[in-house]
């Protein structure tokens, strides 16, 4: 099990409760420290959250915030901890290219604006995920599947060194 001082999420005006359900199902996968809901991103109790989130929502430690800065501050304040956006941009390098330190807050934004600007400009680092097809990113929850199970196979792979 993962040590629970190791992930931090915060999802940043995430609009569909559907989307904010599968996270909370992903995170309680990787055993996630908390869950931050920043801005307008809905929160449990919700029907739609609970549809795909199946009981997670009880599960995982969770927070409402105001705007995605002020968890980061926060984080900032009680952890050293690394904050990294994802997002495609012109800096931004492949998530299997990068290694992550621990702990770690992951930042994933809105559906169709993703992360913004002043949140991204608060991040340590950003990173993204290759895309081939005619697409340019992938559906948030997909995203954060994604990126979520990389920095626990990272997180594995360093403890397995110590």
């Amino acid at each position: 099990m993962v040590n629970h001082s190791s992930f931090y999420v915060i999802l940043e005006n995430v609009r569909s409760l559907y989307n904010v359900g599968a996270a909370f199902r992903t995170s309680d996968g990787c055993n996630i420290s908390k869950l931050y809901l920043a801005g307008f991103t809905g929160c449990p109790p919700r029907q739609e959250i609970s549809k795909t989130a199946l009981g997670a929502e009880d599960q995982v430690p969770w927070e409402h915030v105001d705007d995605a800065l002020q968890a980061i501050e926060k984080l900032r304040q009680e952890n050293t901890c690394q904050i990294v956006g994802v997002e495609k941009t012109p800096k931004s390098v492949s998530y299997t290219d990068f290694r992550f330190s621990f702990p770690t807050c992951l930042v994933f934004g809105n559906e169709i604006m993703g992360v913004s600007q002043a949140t991204l400009a608060a991040c340590d680092e950003v990173v993204h995920i290759p895309m081939l097809g005619s697409k340019e990113s992938l559906n948030v929850a997909t995203a954060y599947g994604v990126v979520l199970y990389e920095l626990l196979r990272q997180y594995q792979n360093a403890k397995r060194k110590t």
